[in-house]
């Protein structure tokens, strides 16, 4: 017995690793004597131990230069190479958490927000510092605002579990800019003293209900830790529903919560905020439905990314 099992230790068959630079081709890294059932995550983190400036989320692994990058639960054996396997490097960036660009790019929008509603001094006239709008409308519409981004903060501490860790650093300045400003733009004209309200309102907590349902229902369908991908269908939630019809019903939902905020307020700001967001929304989304035709070959025929039988 003691034999058998010496000599099934023996038959194990270890992988050489040698790590190119994707633009250069020049050899960044070899590992010798690499077990078969290592991961592209483990792999990246022997590479990080020579090279201690790529740490391993701004590594992009490819078994080709100008390939896609390999995920980090891929299993070196069940790769495509031999027992001397070449890899080729990209480096993604300096990187930052997801959790800390959406904490930084919702914080932002909710205390600028704040700030103009409350009239604090520099904004307006000095005669306005810290006053109180007469029309209800606005308090409003602050209400519903500062409720969107404080369910936004509340779903990426305790709802959200992203696919990746991190991405790119510049992206929480861009995002940042985009909010912010924007932010500003709407809370400017939204709480200046000299707004009128429209003679109808609206309110967008209905969408904001059905957008928080939608994240839940995405939460539920990934397990806490992993990655694993599942097509997402409607629960007993009636808010869930939508599935039937759309890939992307967290999008459909924030479309019609700031369709409802534009027609509440009537400024020209939040409209525009709302049409730019409508696109990149939909670009998000056609991406995601793209994804999900091609991974699974049984998903519903009838949805449509966003908008049901239009877009």
């Amino acid at each position: 017995m003691k034999e058998t099992w010496r000599t099934a230790k023996k038959a194990v068959v270890f992988f050489e690793v040698e790590i190119l630079d994707a633009k250069t081709k020049d050899k960044l890294c070899f590992l010798d004597k690499v077990e078969p059932n290592a991961t592209i995550g483990e792999i990246k983190s022997m590479f990080h131990k020579s090279h201690p400036q790529w740490y391993p989320a701004r590594q992009s692994i490819r078994l080709d230069p100008k390939g896609k990058s390999l995920k980090d639960e891929d299993v070196l054996q069940h790769l495509p190479v031999g027992t001397t396997a070449t890899f080729y490097f990209r480096d993604l960036g300096a990187q930052i958490s997801w959790v800390t660009v959406f904490l930084t790019e919702y914080t932002g929008p909710l205390v600028i927000y704040l700030m103009f509603y409350f009239r604090v001094p520099f904004i307006y006239a000095p005669k306005y510092d810290f006053t109180t709008s007469k029309h209800w409308v606005v308090h409003l519409a602050c209400m519903c605002h500062s409720f969107h981004y404080v369910k936004r903060l509340l779903e990426t501490l305790f709802v959200h579990r992203f696919s990746h860790g991190t991405m790119p650093l510049r992206n929480i300045f861009k995002n940042c800019t985009y909010y912010w400003g924007f932010a500003a733009w709407m809370a400017y004209y939204i709480n200046h003293p000299l707004y009128t309200p429209p003679s109808k309102y609206t309110c967008t907590y209905f969408c904001q209900i059905g957008n928080f349902s939608i994240h839940v229902a995405l939460r539920n369908l990934r397990p806490p830790g992993s990655k694993t991908r599942k097509i997402p269908y409607p629960t007993k939630n009636p808010f869930t529903w939508i599935f039937l019809l759309v890939s992307c019903p967290n999008y459909t939902y924030e479309l019609g919560s700031w369709l409802g905020f534009t027609l509440m307020t009537q400024c020209l700001p939040v409209a525009f905020f709302t049409l730019v967001g409508f696109i990149q929304m939909t670009v998000w989304a056609k991406g995601k439905h793209r994804s999900y035709l091609k991974e699974f070959r049984d998903y519903p025929p009838l949805r449509s990314p966003i908008l049901p039988f239009i877009l």
